[in-house]
């Protein structure tokens, strides 16, 4: 049974960056694949990347290409959302989710992703404003 909790977020300067973190107080989470969402008041939540549970493989979202990066530390039990360059748009709850995937390489991404994730967190408020 995976807890998963996110940290890291806060109030940032346009241009800023912040590291949020994703752990589980539960299983280990090597198996799993994770997800990051974000969703911003009135707006649909939606994926802005994925790592692969041997974390090879990353896909993110084009809004974030180039800006945010996803990794994770297995032996920490913990998978990191990199954001820099962040700007106003990027202001919205994040949260982390996890799914088993038959491939150690497989990331999902994709307008139903939501539906695909077993696990989510509760989810970390980042405002980026000046």
């Amino acid at each position: 049974q995976l807890n998963l909790v996110e940290s890291g977020g806060g109030l940032v300067q346009p241009g800023g960056s912040l590291r949020l973190s994703c752990g589980s107080s539960g299983s280990p989470l090597d198996d799993y694949s994770i997800g990051w969402f974000r969703q911003a008041p009135g707006k649909e939540r939606e994926e802005v990347g994925c790592i692969s549970s041997s974390g090879d493989a990353s896909n993110y979202d084009d809004s974030v290409k180039g800006r945010f990066s996803i990794s994770r530390d297995n032996a920490k039990n913990t998978v990191f959302l990199q954001m820099n360059s962040l700007e106003p748009e990027d202001t919205a709850v994040y949260y982390c989710a996890a799914v088993v995937l038959p491939g150690k390489t497989m990331c999902v991404m994709g307008s139903r992703s939501t539906l695909i994730y077993t696990d989510w967190g509760q989810g970390t408020q980042v405002t980026v404003s000046s």
